[in-house]
This record gives structure tokens, sequence and C-alpha cells, in this order.
């Protein structure tokens, strides 16, 4: 139940300042209230909040300190949604996507505008993402991308790329938001993001039939065997909102310098998704990959 105090500055869109609305505004009126209210457990549990946060905005290695500082958090001042936010965000960083999935969906269930906050919203789309409920993930990104402006560019440049990645499991009919998310994240990402956007938009393209634009970025933008980069920590990191499209970026960058490791990447593609939306489209580029080894 929330704190009488509390109601004196609950608001919708609190959460984009970073701060939950029982929290209030630094310095401002609603900060006031609070000293005025001379709540001890409110300062502790505000307190609480701002430590997980500032733990999350560090290295993983803070995830689980943050995890824990957000339950104390939720102890303190039971039933609001920041703490189970922030410790759904450290969950998702340790890996325990199944439970950062039901941290999250408690926090929106406490309140709905629990992911105001774009870093909420983006660890509720690729929390989705990762756990299989591809549409729930869709429409988070989507809601995202707007206002990725209050995030940083790293993060941008992956979110980009990450909804790009997901609308295309819609098949055609996502190819068109993918491509333009793609296009965005080649422009925004970093690091190995950048060569994930660059094959994933390649892809897309493609896969939309605008295989000219799609040869020329290739030919521009990838030198050296894709696999290198497609394993790294980073790529497997964008990769794993849309795992089995790795082996298919792999496939179409191979295509022009090793026809035996594009066929193999093809094959394992369609191993792992057999009758997809794009099955039909990778048994294409085999078809044409065998024809070529037949001509020689």
């Amino acid at each position: 139940m929330l704190w009488p105090v509390a109601l004196v500055v609950a608001q919708a869109g609190a959460w984009t300042t970073g701060r939950p609305a029982e929290c209030g505004d630094p310095g401002g009126r609603a900060a006031n209230v609070w000293e005025r209210a001379k709540s001890p457990e409110l300062r502790r549990y505000c307190d609480l909040v701002a430590s997980a946060s500032s733990k999350l905005a560090g290295t993983t290695a803070m995830a689980e300190a943050a995890r824990d500082t957000a339950r104390e958090a939720d102890g303190v001042l039971p039933g609001h949604a920041a703490p189970r936010v922030l410790e759904g965000r450290a969950l998702a960083a340790l890996g325990k996507l199944d439970d950062a999935l039901k941290a999250l969906t408690d926090a929106r269930s406490r309140d709905p505008a629990a992911f105001d906050d774009p870093l909420a919203l983006l660890a509720w789309a690729r929390v989705n993402a990762r756990t299989a409920h591809p549409d729930a993930a869709a429409e988070a990104y989507r809601a995202l991308l707007p206002r990725a402006s209050a995030i940083s560019a790293a993060e941008r440049g992956s979110a980009s790329v990450e909804a790009g990645l997901v609308a295309m499991e819609r098949g055609a009919a996502g190819l068109d938001e993918a491509v333009a998310a793609l296009r965005e994240g080649l422009r925004e990402a970093q690091d190995e993001t950048q060569a994930v956007a660059v094959g994933a938009l390649a892809l897309a393209l493609d896969r939309r039939g605008d295989v000219d634009e799609s040869r020329a970025l290739l030919a521009e933008r990838v030198h050296g065997d894709p696999r290198t980069m497609l394993a790294s920590a980073r790529a497997k990191d964008v990769l794993a909102v849309a795992a089995g499209e790795a082996n298919a970026l792999a496939a179409l960058e191979l295509e022009s310098s090793d026809a035996a490791g594009a066929r193999d990447a093809w094959d394992r593609y369609l191993a792992a998704a057999p009758i997809g939306p794009w099955a039909a489209h990778a048994r294409a580029h085999l078809a044409s990959l065998s024809g070529k080894r037949r001509g020689r």
C-alpha cells in the first residue's frame, strides 16, 4: 500500500526523470514536502533506490549488489514499482531472465507508468525478446526508440539493432520496420555492435528484395571472416534477442568469399528454424550456392 505522503507527488511520467514519483524531484516542491514530512522510512527507501540505480550504472559486477539493495528497498516501503524494476534490471544483467521477467511484470502491475523510464523499458524489451515473447518485445522496442535520446549512445545503437532483429522475426510484414531501425542502428552503433548492424541490415535488405543494395553494403563494410566478429561477447549479447539470426548473418556475408562456409551456415540456420518465416529465403540461397558449385 502507498504511504499517504506519497500521494502528494504521485504523477504519471515521473519515471522519465530517473526517480520514482514517491521520491520527488530533488530541490523541487516535492522534495520540500518530503523534508517536512520527516518520514525516516521514505528517506531510507529513496536512498536505497538511488543506491541500486547507481550500482546498475556501473559494471555488471555490481548487478548482484543492486539486486540485493533493490530488495531491501522493497522491504522498507513495500508496494512501489521502482524496487521491482531495479531488481528486474539487475536479474537481467545476471542472466536470470525468467526471474527478471517476473520482477518486471510485477513492477508494471504495481504501476502502469513503471516503464516510462527508458532504461526500464529497454530491460523489458530485452527480457521479453530473450525469453521468446517477440510480440511484447517488439511493442517495447517500438515505444523505446522515439525516447532513446535519454540513454547512452552505445545503448541507443544496440537498442536500434535489437529492434530491427526482433522486427524481422515477424517475417515480410516486419521488414520495413526492421530496415528503418537497422539503418538508425548502423549510424549509432559502436564496437562489434556496428558489425552486427551491417550484417543485419544487409540481411533485411536481401530478404526485402533489395539485393544490389545489400551486396554493396557488404562489399563496402565487411572485411575478413564474419564468424570471428559474431563470436565476440558483445555481438552475442546483441544477437541474443534473435539468436538464430547469427547463422543467417554469417551465411550471407560468407557467400562472396567462402561458399562452403556459407552453405554450412545456411544449413545450421535451417536446422534451427526449418519452418520459420525465412526458411524459404534460406533454401533459395542454398540452392543458388549449390548451382554455382555444379557450374564450376
